[in-house]
């Protein structure tokens, strides 16, 4: 196994559709977006042995830790909100399984599913630029597998240490202190709102980030696409509302294919944020803050 600079923790999941399973999680889709943007990417996670994941992954370093299931998810989509049943739950990860030379990576992200991931996570890679996406802590589900939000596990959550988080609208479910512990808790806080955009809080500072008009095949993973692309950029040096724009154009891209189709590679980002004329069907405004930031309320 090799170093790598961009370490990705959570499970990759199984997501079951009518003609059998796809890949899924946040493991999966923020190590493509990652790889495709030039990074050396590598996802620590827990799976059965029935978890097979072929050439999709090819180039991601893999350690793949023994469980006795492999998350398993069933999703539908009705008007643009998801539903979810969980069939399966892997193990558990803690910062004891994490390789010694995976300790100190320039950016981790941590993407749990089904509050497989140890919080303290959060603050075992001191010497990185850490990022949470924090979905599968707010999820909980009943008897029958459905899977609802619980923000309100935030209460409960210390994620001082990490330096970004990004989260959805959906996610938050409407309960803005949610919205603000995480504000209190993070430099860099991104609550993504789907083809409305994003809003980015840093330095006590709302930045609204406008979309890039996509026509929408799958949703799937887009903001996990989203938070990996704007690690990247600004781990790059970037200012982190140009790592915004560059990582909504990322995320655009990606719901306009099935699964994994759409993630793009470095060269589609650069071309939809160079100015000019759009490609045919992929044009509009792409980004914005100045006159749409606002300050926060104390």
């Amino acid at each position: 196994m090799s170093p790598v600079d961009f370490l990705v923790i959570g499970h990759i999941c199984k997501d079951m559709a009518p003609a059998g399973f796809r890949l899924g999680g946040t493991a999966t889709y923020a190590a493509l977006t990652a790889r495709n943007l030039g990074a050396h990417a590598g996802v620590l996670t827990r799976a059965g042995p029935d978890l097979d994941v072929g050439d999709l992954l090819a180039g991601i370093e893999l350690r793949v830790l023994p469980s006795a299931a492999t998350t398993t998810f069933h999703n539908t989509y009705q008007d643009g909100r998801r539903s979810q049943r969980l069939l399966a739950v892997g193990d558990p990860i803690t910062v004891a399984d994490v390789p010694a030379d995976w300790r100190d990576p320039p950016i981790v992200l941590l993407g749990p599913l089904a509050q497989e991931l140890d919080a303290e996570l959060v603050r075992a890679f001191p010497s990185s630029l850490v990022g949470v996406s924090p979905q599968g802590w707010m999820r909980a589900w009943d008897a029958s597998g459905r899977v609802y939000s619980r923000p309100g596990r935030w209460l409960d959550l210390d994620l001082r240490g990490a330096q970004v988080v990004v989260v959805s609208d959906e996610d938050i479910a409407g309960e803005l202190g949610v919205l603000e512990r995480l504000i209190a808790q993070a430099p860099i806080v991104v609550l993504t709102a789907g083809w409305k955009g994003a809003t980015l809080y840093m330095d006590g500072r709302a930045f609204s980030i406008a979309p890039r008009p996509a026509r929408e095949v799958d949703p799937t993973g887009a903001g996990d696409v989203f938070a990996a692309a704007f690690l990247v950029r600004l781990a790059e040096g970037g200012d982190a509302r140009e790592a915004a724009r560059f990582a909504s154009v990322a995320a655009s891209f990606s719901v306009e294919a099935p699964a994994q189709e759409g993630i793009p590679s470095r060269a589609q980002v650069e071309a939809a944020l160079t100015p000019g004329p759009s490609p045919k069907g992929r044009g509009g405004e792409i980004g914005g803050d100045g006159p749409h930031s606002r300050h926060l309320s104390p």
